[in-house]
């Protein structure tokens, strides 16, 4: 039995993924109607450790022939390196399949060490880095081998 209880994003959970992802990526902070909107195109979920709020994730659905499917899941430091991530990143990743996607991808803030390497030791590999607009620190798109 799983340590953990996931639940999709409604209305009265927006503001607990949001908290979680400007905790995570806090060089993009997205608004609660960011949020809002994102949910409208994408699977949000987020997850807990018992009663505690652990992570937040996002599985955005293919949108081109290949069946890419990008799959983010972020879990606050103290939840880390507890297995939380791994759990998390499975679930997610049995969402996208269900979506049809045949190559996975997800994107890491290269701040995000922690990010990096738990993508790195679940077999992504690198596959661009790019700067938007107004920002110095880079993010890291990966593709799953």
């Amino acid at each position: 039995m799983s340590r953990l209880h996931f639940e999709a994003v409604d209305d009265a959970t927006l503001e607990e993924w949001r908290h979680v992802h400007n905790a995570i990526i806090p060089t993009d902070p997205l608004s609660l109607e960011d949020v809002r909107e994102r949910r409208q195109r994408f699977h949000l979920e987020l997850g807990y450790a018992g009663d505690v709020l652990a992570g937040c994730s996002t599985v955005r659905p293919p949108m081109d022939d290949a069946g890419t499917a990008t799959v983010i899941v972020r879990v606050l430091p103290e939840h880390r390196r507890q297995g939380i991530g791994g759990e998390f990143f499975q679930r997610e990743l049995e969402h996208a399949r269900a979506m049809g996607s045949k190559v996975i991808e997800t994107v890491v803030l290269e701040s995000n060490q922690d990010g990096l390497r738990f993508a790195l030791s679940h077999g992504f590999v690198e596959i661009e880095r790019y700067v938007l607009p107004g920002h110095t620190i880079p993010f890291i798109d990966l593709r799953l081998t």
